[in-house]
């Protein structure tokens, strides 16, 4: 293979990986990730990558998911279907390129102390503090309140610092949330931040 070859190559198999970590990315996420440059070139390479890849459409944008094929290139084991709850993983998924893509991130992972439990959205570090991640996509305040009250005895129970990240659609959130999490080192982005 010539070096164009192995480059594009790597290319498909770096995008793969993306989505397999990630589960859905729009067209204009993985230009972003992997420097595919204008619309143009990002489209030829993703139709160029179609064994590999699903889609459909989300308002205006083309989403991307693995395909069978692209499941066994990459060994993903989670298979992802079209999903009435997009938004949520786009969201969060806009939040982790936001924050330069840390290494570190995981999605839904199981925070248990004691006999209290949450799964959050996302978790990654910064040196040794754990920084968890919470999507608000319109669910109701009741919910972030019970999330939230489940920190605070997670904090409680283990003594652990963590920061907790919130990411909302709507300002309106922001100072409620804040409100909400008084006391626990916390920051509220919106998706129009982030964009």
């Amino acid at each position: 293979m010539n070096k164009k070859s192995v480059a594009k190559q790597q290319r498909i198999e770096n995008i793969l990986l993306s989505l397999k970590k990630m589960d859905y990315l729009t067209r204009r996420q993985i230009q972003t990730i992997h420097n595919l440059g204008g619309d143009r070139n990002a489209n030829r390479i993703l139709n160029d990558m179609n064994e590999y890849l699903q889609s459909f459409r989300h308002g205006m944008e083309l989403v991307y998911y693995l395909s069978k094929t692209g499941r066994e290139r990459v060994k993903c084991e989670v298979i992802r279907k079209k999903t009435p709850n997009i938004q949520h993983f786009l969201l969060r998924n806009q939040l982790w390129i936001y924050l330069k893509c840390p290494s570190s991130w995981k999605n839904e992972v199981k925070i248990k102390a004691s006999d209290t439990t949450i799964i959050c959205d996302a978790v990654f570090y910064q040196g040794d503090t754990p920084i968890f991640v919470e999507v608000d996509c319109s669910q109701s305040m009741a919910i972030n309140k019970s999330k939230i009250d489940k920190y605070r005895k997670i904090r409680e129970l283990t003594g652990q610092d963590f920061i907790l990240v919130w990411l909302t659609e709507l300002e309106s959130r922001r100072p409620r949330l804040n409100a909400l999490c008084s006391g626990l080192k916390t920051r509220v982005f919106t998706i129009n931040e982030i964009k």
